[in-house]
């Protein structure tokens, strides 16, 4: 199953299904059509499966919020994404986010 972004009330989005190299481009392309001005939290605890291309989709949000100047934040990683973010020494800069 691919991932895919949903939008729910307010600020919220939500992930579900897979992120891995084979769909990270649109699952990036989808999240950040749905950012609309508004601060953005990001419901990750439906994600399935996720490679080192989730660290990359993260880290992406990340940029795009910063650069429309809105707070993100991440909620309910997954453990195996919470490995890789340590593994690539990038878990520190989510947990600011």
């Amino acid at each position: 199953m691919t991932a895919d972004v949903i939008r729910r009330e307010g600020g919220e989005l939500s992930v579900e299904g897979s992120i891995t190299i084979d769909n990270v481009v649109s699952v990036v392309a989808s999240g950040v059509a749905l950012f609309d001005g508004e601060d953005v939290t990001i419901d990750l605890g439906r994600v399935t499966e996720a490679d080192s291309a989730a660290v990359s989709l993260l880290l992406e949000w990340r940029r795009e919020a910063a650069r429309r100047r809105l707070q993100i934040r991440f909620l309910n990683m997954p453990q195996n994404l919470q490995s890789l973010m340590q593994l690539y020494g990038v878990s520190e800069l989510m947990s600011d986010a």
